[in-house]
């Protein structure tokens, strides 16, 4: 199975704002920005179609499934963006910057108050990709998700620690492949 790791689009958010789960609605450039993502994604032959609950992951599912002719999108709460807690919503700058290193230090096993781990995330997203990567004789999936969410399947795809996961840059609308063949999952691109 070929799984398409697609971030969704740029968000409407004032920069250096921490969010995650909270349900931000995209900018105005999602038009182009979903045309862009069309553009790669037209190839595809009828793939299986996985969005987070999360508006701005829904949004580009559902005009991609449109657009492309690609069927029903399903969601699925696995694929959702890192919890951030009480962080969520406010500006990295009024976040006591003592906190935030202690967390940056820690954050694969440390949550954000009220939040949730770099680890938690990551055996929901490989809980997702157990499941849908076992599925027999399945073609090609699209998976509109989130960057963490992508950065915890290719560290599990890598073997990679989850403490470097972060170093990955995944740009908005961006696409990342994982490739699964008897049970044995690789990268084939990242970032494109």
């Amino acid at each position: 199975m070929e799984l398409y790791l697609v971030r969704h689009t740029t968000p409407d958010v004032l920069a250096g704002i921490c969010y995650g789960q909270t349900d931000l609605d995209v900018a105005a450039s999602f038009a182009q920005e979903a045309e862009e993502l069309h553009e790669k994604l037209k190839h595809l032959q009828r793939p299986v179609l996985y969005s987070s609950p999360l508006q701005r992951c829904l949004k580009l599912a559902s005009a991609t499934a449109e657009q492309l002719n690609f069927g029903e999108v399903k969601q699925d709460s696995r694929l959702l963006e890192l919890h951030f807690g009480e962080w969520e919503m406010q500006a990295w700058n009024d976040i006591p910057r003592g906190v935030i290193d202690v967390w940056a230090e820690e954050h694969v096993m440390k949550a954000p108050p009220q939040g949730e781990s770099f680890h938690a995330l990551h055996l929901r997203a490989k809980s997702f990709l157990d499941e849908v990567g076992a599925i027999e004789g399945a073609g090609a999936a699209v998976v509109f998700t989130h960057a963490g969410v992508i950065r915890a399947l290719v560290a599990e795809a890598l073997n990679l620690p989850l403490m470097h996961a972060f170093r990955l840059q995944i740009g908005y609308a961006s696409i990342t492949q994982i490739i699964v063949e008897e049970n044995v999952t690789r990268i084939g691109f990242v970032n494109r």
